[in-house]
């Protein structure tokens, strides 16, 4: 016995302009142009996948041999509608697997044989962006000459790889990404149809997911409601990778109130998750979107920029992500980085309510009455800038660092041996092969890529900016694993692409005016560990120490 049954798009699959949705603005020109008796020798339908090209394509070919067609819409009473699915004038290619010449060819030949019993012989290419230029050539004359009754519609996802020649012998329609609210509005009703039992907050996550497609929705629709018998949240959540909003403002209000800790504990719900993390940071970037609009319009401008800026290293990450460890440690060490950079002045309050809260209970259970917190705390800022000299050891630490990758490029420069740079990526590459994946340094190392060697001295690179940032203030650390693992001591700095590629240009121009590049000392710099040693020696601060675990204090 033959399966009648029908997925949800065929099933649902419009056969009337009416039927639709989201395209009015094109399918208005269509029908006019049927109403105007102004049909054209060749059309091509643009659009993302699901939007209603080939269906569209289907209903015009349908409509312009209908025999007696009103405002644009096919009788539906006639032999040519009638008999549409098996009409032998409408001609639909595949060019997906149908790309070679020899296809096209055979195409041109038949162009000339005259319509069995229509007005037109509709030809519609789909994915016409595939065909070889070899076959685009061959279609150029018949497409810009064809017979009177012949119509061509090609269709494509991908309309930058037709070439100017055919697109200029075409007219060209835009099929849009669906509206949200249509395309919830339409699967409401095919739900109540199906007798689907389905929440509202399911079919939204579905329109999220199809990224305005309703042939990818109904697909989704189809697959869950076979799966079970009632669809919520949770299921589509669970059966897609999705994350669901509650989630993703969770991330974003702890990123921007600076909440380190809650944001890890956040994170460390994914490990080992099935959330695809493109769906991950497409939300993320869509929830800061909505923030920065806030900030903007607030004129919080550092919070704007904190934004801005993750939101651009967030998008790089989708498609420059190496999905061979944990996507969402990247991620989280994306946001983090950013972490502190800038907070409101209301976050500022409450943080220190908190943190004196807490301070205030060890001070009980120490018994410890000298003085109130708030005295400790303003004796802490009066000493401390005394023994620092009113220095900033972030600030500094930075000058270090900018001062040591000058210097240690121009040292690299200066003893650069081609004969070594093949053997310096080799033996990156088995460090990077050889490190475990839990390794905390590896997502640091693992993107990144040997570009200049001397006996001393490596120059890496990674596309990633925040990753060198990151790489450069580990030098110590994976300078020692480095040593463990191959044995050999070598130094190393970081740079992104933009700066290789400036300092490149700036070493061969140096090289052609005949400079030559002198070995400079490497600064040094003062550890942290020494500055609290130095206020663990100052007597006014005893009380201070008592009360905070000198290991969590922070200089700043």
């Amino acid at each position: 016995m033959a399966n009648d049954y029908k997925v949800l798009y065929r099933k649902y699959r419009p056969t009337s302009f009416d039927e639709v949705i989201g395209q009015k603005y094109t399918i208005r020109m269509l029908k006019n142009a049927i109403i105007n008796n102004k049909i054209s020798h060749a059309y091509i339908f643009t659009g993302p996948r699901g939007t209603g090209k080939t269906s569209s394509a289907k209903i015009f070919a349908k409509t312009i041999n209908c025999e007696n067609p009103k405002d644009g819409i096919p009788c539906g009473k006639c032999n040519n509608c009638l008999n549409t699915e098996n009409n032998a004038d409408i001609i639909e290619i595949d060019a997906a697997s149908n790309t070679g010449v020899d296809e096209i060819r055979e195409l041109i030949n038949n162009v000339k044989i005259a319509p069995s019993f229509s007005k037109y012989k509709v030809y519609i290419i789909d994915e016409v962006h595939m065909l070889t230029q070899n076959a685009f050539n061959a279609l150029l004359l018949t497409l810009e000459e064809p017979p009177s009754h012949i119509v061509f519609i090609l269709a494509t996802t991908n309309v930058e790889s037709v070439p100017i020649t055919i697109l200029s012998r075409c007219q060209k329609y835009d099929f849009k990404k669906i509206d949200n609210e249509e395309l919830e509005t339409h699967l409401k009703s095919v739900c109540t149809k199906e007798k689907i039992t389905i929440t509202d907050e399911a079919i939204a996550e579905i329109v999220y997911l199809c990224e305005g497609g309703c042939r990818d929705a109904l697909s989704i629709l189809n697959q869950l409601s076979t799966s079970s018998s009632s669809i919520d949240l949770e299921v589509v959540l669970s059966n897609y990778g999705s994350v669901s909003l509650v989630q993703i403002k969770e991330i974003v209000n702890a990123f921007i109130e600076d909440n380190y800790n809650h944001l890890q504990e956040v994170f460390q719900k994914f490990e080992k998750s099935s959330t695809d993390y493109k769906v991950f940071i497409k939300k993320l970037i869509d929830e800061f979107f909505m923030k920065s609009i806030q900030f903007k319009q607030t004129n919080e401008n550092l919070l704007y920029e904190k934004i801005k800026k993750v939101v651009f290293e967030l998008n790089d990450l989708i498609n420059k992500i190496n999905i061979t460890i944990d996507p969402f440690l990247l991620i989280f060490m994306v946001l983090i980085q950013y972490i502190n950079v800038s907070s409101s002045e209301n976050n500022q309050k409450s943080a220190k309510i908190e943190n004196r809260e807490k301070v205030t209970q060890d001070i009980t259970d120490k018994n410890i009455q000298k003085e109130s917190l708030d005295d400790s705390i303003a004796k802490m800022n009066s000493v401390i800038p005394s023994i620092l000299s009113s220095s900033n050891l972030n600030i500094e630490f930075e000058k270090y660092l900018e001062n040591l990758k000058i210097v240690r490029i121009n040292n690299c420069f200066a003893e650069a041996d081609k004969t070594l740079l093949n053997e310096s990526k080799k033996k990156w590459f088995d460090f990077n092969d050889t490190m475990a994946i839990s390794d905390e340094l590896k997502p640091l190392i693992m993107d990144s890529t040997v570009v200049l060697a001397s006996h001393q001295i490596n120059i890496v690179t990674n596309a990633q900016n925040s990753m060198v940032d990151l790489f450069n203030h580990e030098l110590v650390k994976i300078e020692k694993k480095y040593a463990e693992m191959v044995g050999i001591p070598i130094s190393f700095i970081a740079l992104s692409a933009e700066e290789w590629d400036k300092n490149k240009k700036e070493y061969i121009k140096k090289l052609k005016e005949g400079y030559v590049y002198q070995i400079l000392s490497e600064p040094t710099y003062q550890q942290k560990s020494n500055l609290i040693e130095k206020v663990e020696e100052n007597g006014e601060l005893e009380e201070v120490l008592a009360i905070f675990d000198k290991g969590k204090i922070e200089i700043k």
